[in-house]
């Protein structure tokens, strides 16, 4: 086994769908990401006939997402757990960021699935979508703004360990709350102490 001491450090740079309706998948992620197509081909490969590749990026990566088009191919319909990547995530600078994409998103019908603020004085606030192929796609922020903080918490932290999805709200609440005037800060604490539990059941099994 390799010594961890002698694996060089990389960062996650993109990741890749596989889709049956490449342009709905590409719009939807345009929409939630703001993502912009860097290219797109047909037939990208030897014994890839029919095919389809489009490569979009939100920063100044070349690409952050590779959307593969595969004619025929459907999607999984069950609402069974599956064997695979059971999420991707996108990190926002802050609350006000999230609540602000929640809004933009609510207003053209993308709403989350689930909805949570996950750990009393952390870890992080995060709301989980469905792409239209039905993959979760979680958006979040990190309520500590520290890395070495927030993974100290996970680490440590007993609320943390026994309720890690932590408390479930209703953004909407979340925002009420501030147009009355709440910090981030305070909604954090207000969100966690259970004042936004939803009136509506919400179910973690969709992330699955």
């Amino acid at each position: 086994m390799t010594q961890k001491a002698n694996i060089k450090r990389s960062v996650l740079h993109h990741v890749g769908i596989t889709t049956g309706r490449i342009e709905i998948m590409v719009e939807w992620y345009g929409n939630v990401l703001g993502t912009k197509i860097n290219f797109e081909k047909e037939n990208p490969a030897a014994n890839l006939n029919g095919v389809k590749g489009v490569w979009v990026t939100n920063d100044s990566a070349n690409h952050r997402i590779a959307i593969i088009g595969l004619p025929g191919l459907q999607s999984e319909t069950s609402n069974a757990p599956r064997v695979g990547i059971s999420h991707i995530a996108f990190e926002y600078d802050s609350l006000d960021d999230l609540l602000d994409t929640y809004v933009r998103l609510r207003d053209i019908d993308i709403t989350p699935v689930v909805s949570a603020d996950q750990g009393d004085q952390g870890i992080s606030i995060a709301f989980y979508y469905k792409d239209p192929d039905g993959n979760t796609v979680e958006l979040t922020m990190d309520t500590l703004g520290d890395w070495d903080a927030s993974t100290e918490f996970m680490k440590t932290s007993l609320a943390f360990a026994e309720h890690p999805m932590g408390k479930y709200v209703d953004v909407d609440k979340m925002l009420e709350a501030r147009s009355h005037g709440a910090s981030s800060a305070e909604l954090h604490e207000r969100a966690y102490a259970g004042e936004f539990i939803p009136d509506y059941e919400m179910d973690a099994s969709k992330l699955l």
